[in-house]
């Protein structure tokens, strides 16, 4: 995991190495870069975007020099997806970067000429129809899959493991990513012996009636899937799961920040950077169809240890000494 000080350094030192690397493209080439996120206040932030620009300027694009960078922020309108990337199409950008599984669609359905690169932490990209395969996605489309249904299994073994009297569980899904999750949790959760039951959000208006019949069933623990919908409301899904007293675990590491007890996933600095790497690849001449489909490599646990003590849990050492971090 890399911290807020790391980061900063790392920043630093590509600031001095960016100029050596720019001699490389094409002089006085000036690329444009189209950049569409969600919006959650993560999504929108400096450290995101910063993690995109610095894989950029690591491969020798600055802002200023010899890159555009054309961003749209959705403000969590995710139907506006279609919208921004015919814009961006209009204004011929080189590259358009997106997120998630309406990014990746609006993407597929917007054109078949301009390159994309996706960011997707929910898709299986072959089974939903972005890629033909993985080694070879074979379109304009082509980025960073997860791809890990099993990680939900994972999920509730923390969880057990943190509340080991846990026997039901809770699972918040967003039914616009698919089925994939809610099949691997169901999955998961038969090999623990636990009991879950999942709750869809068909979106942003839902939560309020999804979130009550929660409530209602009483359960042991709370898991929330992927999704940027819920990465986006993870203050309230935090704030929910503090006040009905649920140990709950997220991928995100922005949930724990939020106040929820536990989030393991991947590492979204990493994953950002390494789209610069990838767009460079394009840049370069590489068609999106020959450049294969990445999974992420770098994984980190985050526990709240202050939410746990506010739970009355006290945290296993064994899982403790395993956590990337620890929120006090």
């Amino acid at each position: 995991m890399i911290s807020r000080r790391g980061f900063i350094r790392n920043a630093a030192l590509g600031t001095l190495v960016a100029p050596l690397a720019a001699k490389a493209q094409q002089a006085g080439k000036i690329y444009r870069i189209g950049a569409v996120s969600g919006g959650s206040s993560f999504a929108e932030g400096t450290q995101l975007l910063m993690a995109l620009r610095q894989g950029l300027r690591d491969v020798g694009y600055v802002e200023g020099q010899n890159l555009v960078l054309e961003r749209r922020n959705a403000e969590g309108r995710y139907d506006r997806f279609p919208e921004f990337i015919d814009e961006l199409v209009r204004l011929r950008v080189d590259v358009i970067r997106v997120g998630g599984p309406a990014g990746a669609r609006a993407a597929q359905q917007a054109t078949t000429t301009t390159p994309f690169v996706v960011i997707d932490l929910e898709s299986d990209p072959v089974e939903s129809g972005f890629v033909a395969s993985l080694s070879r996605p074979g379109g304009n489309l082509t980025g960073l899959f997860l791809d890990m249904p099993e990680l939900t299994g994972k999920w509730l073994e923390l969880l057990k493991e943190a509340a080991p009297e846990i026997s039901r569980v809770a699972v918040l899904w967003d039914s616009t990513t698919g089925t994939t999750q809610v099949r691997a949790t169901e999955e998961g959760a038969r090999a623990l012996a636990l009991r879950a039951q999942t709750f869809a959000v068909g979106g942003p208006a839902y939560f309020n009636s999804v979130l009550d019949a929660v409530r209602k069933t009483r359960p042991g623990g709370l898991v929330v899937l992927s999704s940027p919908l819920l990465l986006h409301e993870r203050k309230r899904l935090a704030d929910f799961a503090s006040k009905s007293r649920l140990p709950a675990i997220s991928m995100f590491r922005e949930f724990a920040d939020a106040g929820g007890l536990m989030a393991y996933g991947p590492n979204f600095i990493d994953m950002n950077r390494r789209v610069g790497t990838v767009i460079d690849r394009i840049l370069k001449g590489a068609k999106p169809a020959d450049v294969p489909i990445e999974r992420p490599t770098k994984f980190e646990l985050v526990i709240n240890v202050k939410t746990a003590k506010a739970l009355g849990l006290t945290i296993p050492q064994s899982l403790l000494v395993r956590a990337d971090q620890l929120i006090e």
